[in-house]
């Protein structure tokens, strides 16, 4: 009688520790904040380098030159939504309850994916062949708003869930990783040397 009590308390300890490790969340991966840094930043000298032809084409560096501005004042609405957007997105999840936290993440992100939206029809439109100019193709871009919004969401959303299991100061210091100097966008007039 003894052997199948131990085994019925082995095989229960066995279904528990299985059932309990598949219950857990997802681990918070926030690298795809760089990501996303990355592929905003690689926008930028294609589309210079677009400009750059048509000014050579044409004889006339104006264009590069009033180009440089206009994608400039685009890019910087880009960055500053960026900034807002992982601040908002570490205080839903700092200074609310889970389920006012996801809604206030979820709308945070619709923002910024409006914002990403709007920057990628500038370029792309900036960047699309026009006869006049010469222009030989369109400039393809590896930036997808709609994707790099989903990938953010799921990323803050799992950080969300990890941040659940911490204690207050390290879910702060979790979450401010997400405000370092490695997630910020390079100034524009870095990038468009």
């Amino acid at each position: 009688m003894k052997r199948y009590n131990l085994l019925i308390v082995l095989l229960l300890l066995i279904f528990n520790v299985t059932t309990a490790q598949k219950k857990k969340s997802p681990a918070a991966d926030l690298s795809v904040l760089k990501e996303t840094k990355s592929k905003i930043e690689a926008t930028v000298p294609l589309v210079i380098q677009h400009l750059q032809a048509i000014a050579t084409k044409e004889s006339d560096n104006t264009i590069l030159t009033n180009g440089k501005i206009a994608v400039g004042k685009e890019y910087k609405i880009l960055e500053s939504e960026w900034f807002l957007y992982r601040n908002n997105m570490k205080n839903c999840i700092l200074n609310n309850s889970s389920k006012k936290s996801k809604k206030c993440m979820e709308y945070h992100t619709q923002y910024l994916r409006n914002t990403l939206i709007n920057y990628n029809n500038y370029i792309t439109n900036l960047t699309r062949k026009n006869g006049y100019l010469g222009v030989e193709g369109d400039t393809k871009f590896d930036f997808k708003p709609a994707d790099i919004a989903t990938k953010l969401s799921e990323a803050y959303f799992n950080a969300n869930d990890a941040a659940g299991r911490m204690k207050a100061n390290q879910k702060r210091e979790f979450l401010d990783q997400t405000m370092s100097d490695d997630n910020k966008l390079t100034p524009f007039d870095q990038l468009a040397q």
